[in-house]
């Protein structure tokens, strides 16, 4: 049987990796070969990414795969969603792209909807409303008069624009651009009104191409200046949960997944997208999955309230491994005081540590004193939140949920496993940790024809991972401690 490998670059929204995946007699092994910097540049008042260093980041392991001699099968590039690169009449690629945390966007979802309503653009693309969505970055780009997007004959998505920089050629890949709010779920093609109404032409934007195709090869001089052969390049999931859901190690498809990391996007695998009155209120999306599914989820403010925490506790000169953290919360009694964790008041706060405490008092709560009870307050409120998010999926899901699927760095928790199975009374299967970069890999595999559907995909990560389980405990606690929850999330 042949032995595969495959290079997968998983770019988050501070750092990226380049991960080597070696396929052998249906196991999969992973070694990290590379991990670089990915910074926000602040040029002029406005928030870019510097691509150049990507890709320079890029070229430097695909140098090393050179070095150490390693044949690759395929390469494939997933990122961050919503941000693209414009190009030019030439191909080149005018300037960088901008950021989604830079505050252009501020507002821009208002004033889009006095050209189309926002009921009507959530029925056309079934994407939750998020002021940063691409969509309303195109709207503030032609409201501030962009010259990047007036001399633009195309956008590209980071991974697309990536993978362009590798091989020359030009893909719209089909889950990274169902993040920007300008695809309809049901014909997986883009939404022409949303960008004729702001008077851009649609055909700025590539032709849709599925998870598993191939891209291109790399280009003579990335051949000539890193010392390869040719390689082809893979349109895999290129939006990083697209990636990471591909690689939950489910054996049916009565399961619920929480991607965990700074955001926690939980939700469910769909053949069709779900685009109703209920879905709207709830603020649930349709993101594009593999193998036609779709992604119906909702994003939950994850670790973000804690390493908000950690920073400030960082700069008065105390610093907390993540092991050491799991050993403060358990050091304290839960459920003291209860947070609603995608409050307003969290998004983005001076101090974290104020926010929470000013959330308690207005809730009529004591407010934590101690880290060990702001961490216990966070997980605590975390795992109640991740009840209520999987109740309003069950009553959607067109399937009895039986399990959660933890993925992603956050299933190394242990303590947050077991309290989310405690509050949500089914079993949590945590694991892998690496999910985005197996996800990845797997779909290069399909592009190569080493593995056919996601159930064959899925059948090899079941070989090659053995994920922890967490069984519920202490139902009658938990029962208790939600319905004080979800009197202080109402009120």
């Amino acid at each position: 049987m042949k032995t595969y490998n495959f290079l997968a670059f998983d770019i988050g929204a501070t750092s990226g990796r380049s991960i080597i995946g070696t396929l052998k007699e249906g196991k999969l092994v992973l070694n990290e070969l590379t991990r670089f910097p990915n910074n926000i540049v602040k040029i002029q008042g406005k928030f870019y990414w510097d691509i150049y260093a990507l890709f320079g980041a890029l070229k430097d392991a695909l140098k090393e795969v050179a070095d150490k001699k390693i044949t690759i099968d395929a390469i494939g590039i997933d990122t961050w969603g919503v941000d693209f690169v414009y190009l030019g009449e030439d191909g080149s690629l005018l300037g960088l792209p901008r950021c989604y945390r830079d505050p252009y966007t501020n507002n821009a979802p208002e004033e889009y909807f006095k050209l189309l309503s926002r009921q009507e653009v959530y029925d056309l693309t079934g994407i939750q409303i998020m002021n940063f969505n691409s969509l309303f970055q195109l709207y503030a780009a032609k409201k501030e008069n962009s010259s990047a997007l007036k001399a633009a004959t195309d956008i590209l998505f980071m991974p697309d624009a990536l993978s362009y920089l590798l091989t020359n050629k030009k893909v719209c890949e089909y889950t990274i651009a169902s993040t920007a709010q300008l695809i309809n779920p049901h014909s997986k093609k883009i939404e022409n009104k949303l960008l004729e109404v702001i008077g851009i032409d649609p055909s700025i934007i590539q032709p849709i191409i599925m998870p598993g195709e191939k891209i291109g090869n790399i280009t003579e001089d990335i051949k000539k200046e890193c010392g390869l052969s040719d390689i082809p390049v893979v349109s895999v999931a290129g939006h990083d949960t697209g990636s990471a859901v591909a690689a939950v190690p489910a054996q049916n498809e009565n399961f619920a997944y929480l991607s965990s990391g700074t955001w926690s996007l939980m939700g469910i695998e769909l053949k069709e997208p779900v685009i109703t009155k209920e879905s709207y209120d709830l603020n649930f999306t349709n993101e594009g999955g593999v193998d036609g599914t779709i992604r119906f989820l909702k994003n939950i403010t994850g670790m973000w309230l804690l390493e908000q925490c950690r920073k400030e506790w960082e700069a008065k000169g105390t610093k907390y491994s993540y092991p050491e953290i799991v050993v403060l919360s358990d050091s304290v009694d839960g459920f003291k005081s209860l947070i609603d964790p995608d409050d307003a008041s969290f998004a983005n706060p001076e101090s974290m540590i104020q926010a929470i405490t000013t959330y308690c008092k207005k809730t009529e709560q004591k407010a934590p004193e101690t880290h060990a009870e702001f961490i216990r307050c966070i997980f605590d409120s975390l795992a109640l939140k991740y009840r209520f998010v999987l109740e309003c999926l069950q009553k959607i899901a067109p399937f009895k949920i039986e399990r959660l699927h933890v993925i992603g760095g956050g299933s190394q928790n242990k303590l947050l496993n077991q309290m989310t199975a405690n509050s949500i009374g089914l079993p949590v299967i945590a694991g892998p940790s690496e999910a985005t970069a197996i996800g990845n890999i797997m779909l290069q595999a399909q592009a190569v024809g080493a593995v056919g559907s996601l159930k064959e995909m899925r059948a090899v990560i079941n070989q090659s991972v053995t994920p922890e389980i967490f069984e519920p405990q202490n139902k009658q606690l938990w029962d208790e401690a939600y319905n004080q929850f979800f009197r202080i999330m109402s009120s």
